[in-house]
C-alpha cells in the first residue's frame, strides 16, 4: 500500500497488529518487570491489517467472536495503541460502541448530555444549540430531567445514541448499536446512518446483522484469527464468510436436526411477528413432497400499528446451500403486499416451473418493516420440502438457456 496519503482518503490502515504479553502468573508479571526479562509467550490478537477508505465509503466489518473486530475498533478510535502498523486518517470521528457507558447514573438525562457531550469534545455552546433536536430524537422529553439510573437501558442508549449523533463527523464506527430501543428506534437509527452515509460521512460497520451490512456496505471485511480473509465487495466477501459459516454448522451440528421446524415464538396481538408460512399442495410425505410444477408460497405477518411490511423469503437446498433471497420492498412489490385485517399483512410468491433438479429444500421468512431497513421477526428453515425434477440430469438449477447452431469454422 502506498504511504502517500490519497486527499480523497479519509481513513488508511497499514499494516496494524495488537499483540499481548502472556505470563502465567501475577509473579512472573512483576519478575519480568524487575528484571526486564520477556514474557513466556505472546498473542497476536490483530496481525497485518491493511485497508483504505475514501469519503462516503461504508465498511461492513465481519467475523466470528475472538476475530478481532472490537480490537481493530479500538485502534481506529485511538483508545488502544498498536503494536505495529500504522493509521491515518483526516476529520472528526465519532465512535457508538458502548452505548451509555460514560453517563454519570446520579445525573439527569439533560446534565449527562452536557457531561457527555463535553468528553465528546463538544463546548457547553454547542450541545446548548443541540439539545432540543437529541431530546426530539431520543423522544425522553418526559424523562429527560429524571436521573439516569431510574431509566431502562433501553432509554439510557437513546439519549446515548441521539447524543453521538447529533453532530455529523466525517468517519463514523458503529459496532453492534442497531439494537437500540423497540423497533420504531431502530428505524430512526438506521434512517438516520443511512443519511450520514448518503451526504459523504464514511462509515465502518461492525455487525454479525449481514442483512444490514448488505444494506448499508459496498465494500466489506472479513477478519478471522485477528488477520484480514477477505477485502473487498461486500457481496463478494459476505458470500465467501456465510461458506466459512455453513461449514461450521455443517462440522458442529447434525444438517437433519437443523432441518427440523424450531419453536416459533408465541406473539401477543400487540406485537410484530411472523404468522405463518406455507407452501401450497404439499404432501404429507416426511420430508412433504412439492407435487406439482410451480412453488407457491403464502406468506403472513401481524403489524399491530397499521403500517404496511416487507415480507423476505429464502430458498436453500437442505444442506445449506444458498440458492436466491428475495424481498418485496427490494424488487418494488410492496403494492402485492395486502391488508387482510386485524393487522394481518399478507403475500404470495409463485416460482413458476420450478427450476431446481432433484432435492430437499428449506425455506426461510422474513418480516420487514415496509423500507426493509428493521427486522421485525425472521423464522429459519420454517418449511423443508422435496421436489423431483422431470429431469434427470445432475445439477443444481436449470439456467435460461438456448442450444444454437455451430459456425461454419
Amino acid at each position: 500500500m502506498s504511504t502517500k496519503f490519497n486527499p480523497e482518503t479519509v481513513m488508511e490502515v497499514e499494516g496494524l497488529g495488537k499483540q499481548y504479553q502472556i505470563y502465567d502468573s501475577p509473579r512472573a508479571r512483576m519478575k519480568s518487570l524487575l528484571l526486564g526479562t520477556g514474557p513466556q509467550r505472546s498473542h497476536w490478537a490483530l496481525k497485518n491489517v491493511s485497508f483504505s477508505l475514501t469519503k462516503g465509503q461504508c465498511l461492513g466489518l465481519v467475523g466470528d467472536n475472538g476475530a478481532g473486530k472490537s480490537t481493530l475498533l479500538k485502534l481506529l478510535t485511538g483508545t488502544l495503541q498498536p503494536s505495529t502498523g500504522k493509521l491515518t486518517r483526516q476529520g472528526r470521528l465519532t465512535a457508538i460502541l458502548e452505548l451509555g457507558a460514560g453517563f454519570h447514573p446520579d445525573f439527569t438525562g439533560r446534565q449527562n448530555l452536557y457531561f457527555g457531550g463535553s468528553l465528546m469534545g463538544l463546548s457547553a455552546e454547542e450541545i446548548k444549540r443541540l439539545e432540543p433536536s437529541i431530546i426530539e430524537f431520543s423522544e425522553l422529553e418526559a424523562a429527560i430531567d429524571r436521573p439516569v439510573k431510574t431509566y431502562s437501558s433501553g432509554m439510557t442508549v437513546r439519549l446515548a445514541f441521539a447524543l453521538v449523533t447529533a453532530v455529523e463527523p466525517a468517519i463514523l464506527i458503529i459496532d453492534e448499536a442497531l439494537a437500540v430501543g423497540d423497533q420504531h428506534f431502530q428505524k430512526k437509527c438506521i434512517e438516520r446512518i443511512d443519511q450520514f452515509r448518503e451526504s459523504g460521512c464514511t462509515i465502518i460497520f461492525c455487525s454479525h446483522s449481514l442483512y444490514h451490512v448488505r444494506h448499508l456496505c459496498d465494500v466489506s471485511l472479513w477478519l478471522s484469527g485477528g488477520q484480514v480473509q477477505a477485502f473487498g465487495p461486500t457481496e463478494h466477501v459476505l458470500a465467501s464468510y456465510e461458506t466459512h459459516v455453513r461449514q461450521q454448522d455443517d462440522h458442529g451440528e447434525d444438517p437433519e436436526l437443523r432441518a427440523v421446524d424450531a419453536p416459533r415464538p408465541v406473539r401477543t396481538l400487540d406485537q410484530a411477528g411472523l404468522v405463518s408460512i406455507e407452501v401450497e399442495g404439499l404432501t404429507a410425505d416426511t420430508p412433504p413432497l412439492l407435487p406439482g410444477p410451480d412453488l407457491v408460497i403464502h406468506v403472513r405477518g401481524r403489524v399491530p400499528d397499521g403500517s404496511q411490511p416487507s415480507f423476505g423469503l429464502m430458498l436453500e437446498q437442505q444442506h445449506g446451500v444458498g440458492i436466491t433471497s428475495l424481498a418485496t420492498h427490494a424488487e418494488h412489490a410492496q403494492s402485492q403486499v395486502q391488508k387482510l385485517g386485524d393487522g394481518l399483512w399478507g403475500v404470495t410468491l409463485r416460482f413458476p416451473d420450478l427450476p431446481l433438479h432433484s432435492g430437499e429444500y428449506k425455506l426461510s421468512g422474513y418480516l420487514f418493516d415496509s423500507q426493509g431497513l428493521v427486522t421485525l421477526d425472521e423464522w429459519m428453515n420454517a418449511v423443508v420440502f422435496k421436489w423431483v425434477s422431470p429431469s434427470l440430469t445432475p445439477g443444481l438449477v436449470r439456467l435460461p438457456h438456448r442450444w444454437e447452431p455451430s459456425l461454419a469454422g
